[in-house]
């Protein structure tokens, strides 16, 4: 039994957009240039903000990363309030999200702090505090998105009332 061809069944995600044709592909790539260039632009500002906040409040080495976890946390509530917003309230122009969502927030939270954080944790002898770190930014992150986007809709449902 022969397996299936791979690209007889994968559909292109345009099908209007055949980018062979050099004119087509040009027209894709002159769209991209003004989402990446805002979530540039958001990205450098979420980060300098995360910067920030780790100068104001710096962590001792081998300490608990209490700066990296309540940045993380507030940028999921922020999020989860952002989407309450441009999805149930007022219609976004195409560049919010991408700039905010994406660049700004994505910016400003941080995954790979959150690994090293992590990794520093570990190899400098603390591994239950690395792994209390793990679940505590887990658990704070899931928890802030979830409260800040419930209360967002409560507070938009009770305001349209």
């Amino acid at each position: 039994m022969t397996a299936p061809d791979p690209k007889a069944t994968v559909e292109p995600t345009d099908p209007d957009v055949d980018l062979h044709v050099p004119a087509q592909r040009q027209q894709s790539w002159r769209a991209q240039v003004p989402i990446v260039a805002v979530v540039a632009l958001g990205g450098a500002i979420g980060a300098s903000v995360r910067y920030g906040a780790s100068q104001l409040w710096p962590v001792a080495a081998g300490g608990f990363p209490w700066t990296t976890l309540w940045v993380n946390a507030l940028g999921c509530a922020v999020i989860g309030v952002f989407i309450v917003l441009i999805t149930d309230v007022w219609a976004a122009h195409r560049l919010v999200r991408p700039f905010f969502g994406t660049g700004v927030l994505g910016g400003f939270t941080t995954f790979s702090t959150y690994a090293v954080d992590i990794q520093r944790l570990v190899d400098g002898g603390h591994p239950r505090t690395g792994l209390a770190y793990l679940a505590a930014t887990l658990c704070a992150a899931l928890a802030a998105v979830w409260l800040a986007a419930t209360v967002a809709r409560r507070l938009v449902a009770r305001r349209q009332r």
